[in-house]
């Protein structure tokens, strides 16, 4: 649900705990109460997309949450997420973006122990574009009042025993029938890669290619498609730039362009026929697919700068049942 500022504030006073969503100016005037939020102007309502500075997105922790604990983390201890997790629960993250902690975990997240054991979902805070290179997504404690753009903040959930947490990713991009793309590191930024086992440099490649950088290279992770979106190319140094990591030895391939964004997030959901607690959608759908005014589905939540589903994604809606 969006909320104005005092209707937020009424419902912090309720002591429920609550995911939030909103810009910077307002998150920081709320009341201290059991809540954990994160910056972005950009949402996905029930009457579509829209931005609008003023309003807070508030998602309700389910009903089925027992207990629960808020922990900072910075990247020295990301790793420790999934020890402390609740055995039966789930844990709700949320990560400034273009922050250290944003890069460990991007890189390094799926390979903490136990990382697919724990059920881990949330999102990659941001800021209008229009303050880009002036201010910096953060993340607050709603407990404390603490906000913070080098930390991320995570709220462990505990449910009712015999209820189970389910996360869930739509990804409208499928895998192209084109060349074999391989690199040799883990990194946002590449120059050197593999086309069908040849070496070349990337940024050539995508400019003789003409490839459209708004479709992002898709990888087969046992049947399950994971983008990498384009952030740019430069051409002056031969370098390619990601919003999220490739890594080494990973087998890419172009996305295939998707026309309508809308009837094909629609169709997907519609298909699933969800009741999710969370999710969130991905900017670069918001932008590319001008989701601004259009209703894609039932499901609501914050438009992120990445989606977390046990690990960072780009250009995907990730969701959370309790079933």
């Amino acid at each position: 649900m969006l909320l104005n500022f005092d209707d937020m504030s009424k419902k912090i006073s309720d002591g429920k705990a609550y995911f939030l969503a909103g810009d910077e100016e307002v998150l920081k005037k709320l009341p201290k109460g059991n809540w954990v939020g994160g910056t972005i102007p950009y949402f996905m309502d029930t009457i579509g997309g829209i931005t609008d500075r003023s309003l807070i997105q508030a998602i309700p922790a389910p009903a089925d949450v027992e207990e629960f604990k808020i922990v900072f983390y910075d990247e020295k201890n990301l790793y420790k997420i999934p020890s402390e997790a609740y055995d039966n629960g789930f844990s709700f993250i949320i990560i400034p973006a273009m922050s250290n902690v944003h890069l460990e975990y991007a890189k390094n997240a799926p390979n903490y122990e136990n990382i697919f054991f724990k059920t881990i979902i949330g999102w990659i805070s941001g800021i209008h574009l229009s303050d880009l290179g002036k201010i910096t997504p953060k993340v607050f404690n709603g407990l404390t009042g603490e906000a913070t753009d080098a930390k991320a903040i995570v709220m462990h959930c505990k449910i009712k025993e015999g209820k189970i947490p389910e996360i869930g990713i739509i990804n409208i991009f499928e895998q192209s029938d084109g060349d074999t793309i391989k690199f040799n590191q883990t990194s946002f930024s590449v120059s050197e890669c593999e086309i069908n086992g040849k070496k070349e440099n990337f940024a050539d490649y995508v400019i003789k290619n003409k490839v459209d950088i708004k479709v992002p290279l898709v990888a087969n992770y046992s049947g399950s498609m994971i983008n990498v979106s384009f952030q740019s190319v430069d051409e002056k140094n031969k370098v390619v730039n990601f919003y999220a990591p490739v890594f080494d030895g990973v087998e890419y391939k172009l996305g295939k362009p998707v026309k309508d964004y809308t009837k094909a997030f629609k169709n997907a959901l519609d298909k699933k026929k969800l009741s999710p607690v969370f999710s969130c959608n991905c900017i670069l759908n918001f932008l590319y697919g001008e989701l601004e005014g259009k209703h894609t589905g039932d499901v609501i939540g914050p438009i992120t700068f990445g989606e977390i589903a046990y690990q960072l994604l780009n250009q995907t809606l990730v969701y959370l049942e309790i079933k």
